[in-house]
């Protein structure tokens, strides 16, 4: 077996790990296994994953759609990039860019990167690939979602924006408080969605969802990613974990199931199998 290659049996244990938000640190604690393999698994894992979903959610038969994105940092924040020593490619903000079925809750894409208009059409054009038929979409006010949703649907969706309207600051408000929400407003932007429909709040409650569960994405700790391919690694093992293995709390079954993607509940020992076989493929390969 080579060095940093773990048995089955270990591979659940520390997936669940990664999975329920536990940092790689904490995990060399609590299990003894070297911060070399975790790190070595995580990148496989992480390729593993996304390639998978990548493969398997498509032809998704999704009738209204809701996307945000959540922010975190890696290495250092935006505003300390220039003055911190040796910072690696990738420093800065990183945004994770999510569309969630709001019926189903399935994850059906999503995207590690900056938050401009690249990242925009690059996050939409994955995300209408995905899809069988139209569909309702909406999103914050986000400008960059303008153009994106042209490019990638036309004139093929029901788009709507949903901007919020904040108040001011009270006196004393903390650094970290968000300022008090007065109203939203919904805009339609393309072809005839449904009013009662206009909503962000599944697509927002994933994000609380995400930083509850994932260590790099908790405010105001040590445990940011050091390295954005690390950072979009977690992000594929968190999503495959919540699409296929963990229940939803209201569908009483797991979003894939409800989406259709499969029609078995999944174990922590289905996600090692599809780590198994993605690694076999590449032996296979370099032989």
């Amino acid at each position: 077996m080579p060095m940093n290659k773990l048995p089955s049996v270990k591979r659940v244990q520390v997936l669940q790990m990664m999975a329920e938000g536990i940092s790689l640190r904490a995990i060399t604690r609590l299990t003894g296994i070297s911060r070399t393999t975790l790190q070595k698994l995580l990148e496989d894992a992480g390729q593993a994953f996304s390639e998978y979903q990548d493969r398997t959610l498509i032809n998704l038969r999704c009738k209204r759609i809701q996307v945000d994105e959540a922010w975190a940092f890696c290495y250092a924040k935006q505003k300390n990039v220039p003055t911190v020593k040796a910072a690696p490619k990738g420093a800065g903000d990183i945004w994770t860019w999510v569309g969630l079925d709001a019926q189903s809750k399935l994850a059906v894409s999503w995207y590690v990167g900056g938050r401009d208009s690249n990242a925009a059409m690059i996050f939409m054009d994955d995300l209408a690939k995905r899809l069988a038929n139209r569909v309702q979409l909406t999103s914050d006010g986000h400008k960059a979602y303008l153009e994106a949703v042209e490019g990638a649907f036309g004139s093929d969706i029901d788009y709507a924006m949903l901007v919020k309207v904040y108040g001011p600051a009270p006196e004393g408000q903390g650094r970290y408080s968000p300022t008090e929400c007065i109203g939203a407003v919904k805009h339609r932007v393309e072809g005839n969605p449904d009013p009662k429909h206009v909503s962000t709040s599944y697509a927002e409650r994933q994000n609380l969802n995400i930083r509850m569960g994932n260590r790099r994405m908790t405010r105001l700790t040590n445990a940011f990613s050091k390295k954005a391919e690390n950072h979009a690694h977690m992000m594929a093992i968190y999503f495959m974990h919540y699409n296929f293995v963990r229940i939803h709390q209201t569908l009483k079954i797991t979003p894939a199931m409800a989406a259709g993607v499969t029609s078995k509940l999944w174990e922590m020992v289905d996600m090692v199998k599809v780590l198994e076989d993605w690694e076999a493929i590449r032996v296979s390969a370099a032989a």
